[in-house]
């Protein structure tokens, strides 16, 4: 285990993280405190974030590929498959 020694910088206690273990592309962490341990993760966007992006084309489902068929299930059949499987 290594260590690293905590400094302040202003009003915060801070530490330099060695560059073997940066995080690459995150800009910002979240930081959770569990008993004397400190946990940094880096955030990950919620379903608000969504909200965010670029809105999609009106055609953007037209050029997907269709993965399921186009038909509906019969219950009634589908309720007698499984009674004649038992």
């Amino acid at each position: 285990m290594r260590t690293v020694a905590i400094f302040n910088d202003s009003r915060n206690q801070a530490i330099r993280i060695p560059k073997d273990m940066e995080f690459v592309g995150v800009s910002e962490l979240e930081i959770r405190k569990e008993g004397d341990t400190l946990i940094l993760r880096p955030v990950r966007p919620s379903w608000l974030s969504l909200a965010d992006e670029p809105a999609l084309d009106a055609d953007f489902l037209l050029a997907r590929v269709d993965v399921v068929e186009d038909r509906l299930l019969d219950l009634d059949v589908a309720a007698e498959d499984v009674q004649n499987e038992s």
